[in-house]
């Protein structure tokens, strides 16, 4: 019992973090002009929709409940990325830098549950974790790619 409750702690923590990332995407989709970014956020909300289901579906599997909404942190998060971009001259730039800090925080938090030495996943869940994580990676490398390309 305490195993599936400490586990499903750990996926809920994750489902806010896709939460946050899927608001944070569809905010900087509504702001940016650049076609080829507001197809690219909106690809990623889309993403991060589907990232929030599947958690869902395995925080079940441990016979618990998904949490409902996204994080304080994630809220002040967004209010940051709001602030930095009025201030910015090129808030495509701001935005994809703000991108490429989240993107890599939610790589360490998959990392942690996966490299956690108290806890032996289950194979649906580290595969899930894994595909998960490595598509943010994808997500990373493709903002950095345009974050040099408008600065």
């Amino acid at each position: 019992m305490k195993y599936t409750v400490e586990m499903s702690n750990k996926l809920n923590e994750l489902l806010e973090r896709t939460y946050d990332a899927e608001k944070g995407f569809k905010q900087a989709a509504d702001k940016v002009e650049n076609p080829t970014l507001k197809k690219f956020f909106k690809e990623r909300v889309n993403q991060r929709y589907e990232f929030g289901h599947a958690l869902k579906d395995e925080i079940k599997s441990f016979g618990q409940s998904p949490d409902k909404g996204g994080s304080t942190k994630g809220t002040l998060h967004r209010n940051w990325i709001d602030l930095k971009t009025f201030f910015s001259n090129n808030n495509e730039e701001a935005m994809l830098e703000e991108v490429n800090r989240g993107e890599k925080e939610a790589i360490e938090t998959y990392n942690d549950i996966l490299h956690d030495k108290e806890f032996v996943l289950p194979p649906t869940t580290e595969s899930l974790l894994m595909r998960q994580r490595n598509a943010i990676r994808e997500t990373l490398e493709t903002a950095e790619i345009f974050e040099s390309a408008v600065s």
